[in-house]
């Protein structure tokens, strides 16, 4: 669901194939029979989009942490076992790398009932793990944060190892294309500081338009990233003051020309924005686990989560203007990065080893 799965997916797929590694991604929902995943994904596109207190409705009935009874995901997720498993056979496969909580679901039920050969180690991507991440047939976890793999550890008994976010190398290095975009900024919107603002790959946010007044009239230069969202960006780019742009390959370049993100998700954009030292403040999360997401980042400290309009602008003078309080916050921040373990790692020791960790 969204681009943040896949674009991890495809860093860890890049880091296999540098040391020697036959990899390959695969979309579980694409495994589902007669285009139920299609249905899925097309269905969640519209509740966040257009009802996202909806998914808040499902997030809080079937994923939001804590006990007692809740309905589980492995119904839907064995749909696509024997597709799973016929890969697996095919390709001749020596360890499954869930990164969606769905896939979790399935290997770990595939391999509490002896079903599936092979390791399962989940690699969580999100800070607050919700309750579909954590099957406990599954190997082994890797998850972002020691509070995360804490969190795994009591509810599932697995072992459970923080490696820090992946992101690609591309993020944490200069990027030389951030001079282009400073360029543009300062001919099209002299004088104003650039904050880039982020809806996701599908283009979802919560009062956009009324954020990104509020921003202009404070001598900021909004640059709204609208995703695939073309009727957004149109919208937008109505909006004086505001550069609204598409679907964007050069976030690097993006990141390293702004002056801070505010952010809805607490997603892999925050993520990406965390690697490449740009301050992150969430505002107006959207419902479940992106305001989740969004409280857990702001409680380790790597972010900013402003609760309304005044607090968002004093988080921002703050984090965007010089200052020892920026060069924490950054310092911070990229600390999540330096874990002792490297995902990859972990997955190879978990193929050798072929059994539970």
């Amino acid at each position: 669901m969204g681009a943040g799965h896949d674009t991890v997916a495809a860093e860890l797929v890049r880091r296999a194939a540098v040391h020697g590694h036959r990899a390959d991604s695969v979309d579980i929902l694409s495994l589902l029979p007669r285009g139920l995943g299609g249905w899925l994904r097309r269905g969640y596109q519209v509740s966040v989009r257009h009802a996202p207190w909806a998914y808040g409705a499902v997030y809080h009935a079937f994923l939001r942490p804590g006990r007692g009874p809740r309905p589980s995901g492995v119904p839907l997720a064995r749909l696509a076992a024997d597709r799973l498993r016929a890969l697996v056979d095919r390709d001749r496969v020596d360890v499954v790398v869930p990164v969606f909580h769905l896939a979790a679901q399935l290997t770990g039920h595939l391999r509490a009932n002896r079903l599936l050969p092979v390791p399962s180690v989940v690699y969580m991507i999100e800070f607050a793990a919700h309750r579909h991440w954590l099957h406990p047939g599954n190997d082994r976890f890797l998850c972002l944060t020691e509070q995360a793999a804490q969190e795994v550890r009591r509810a599932t008994g697995r072992p459970a190892d923080v490696t820090g976010p992946v992101v690609a190398p591309r993020f944490t290095a200069p990027a030389p294309s951030a001079a282009r975009w400073r360029r543009v900024f300062a001919q099209e919107h002299p004088g104003r500081t650039p904050v880039l603002m982020s809806a996701g790959a599908w283009g979802v946010a919560s009062r956009l338009h009324t954020t990104a007044r509020l921003l202009v009239r404070n001598g900021y230069l909004p640059v709204v990233l609208c995703g695939r969202n073309d009727r957004m960006r149109a919208s937008v780019a109505g909006v004086a003051g505001v550069l609204a742009l598409g679907w964007q390959e050069d976030m690097p370049g993006l990141m390293g020309a702004t002056r801070a993100l505010v952010d809805n998700a607490g997603g892999l954009t925050a993520v990406q924005a965390l690697a490449a030292g740009l301050p992150v403040v969430g505002h107006r999360p959207l419902p479940g686990h992106f305001a989740q997401g969004a409280r857990r980042m702001a409680a380790l400290g790597v972010s900013d989560l402003a609760a309304d309009d005044a607090a968002l602008l004093e988080a921002l003078a703050r984090l965007t203007r010089p200052g020892a309080e920026r060069e924490v916050r950054i310092a911070r921040a990229r600390q999540l990065f330096r874990a002792e373990e490297e995902p990859l790692e972990r997955v190879l020791a978990a193929a050798a080893a072929g059994t539970r960790g």
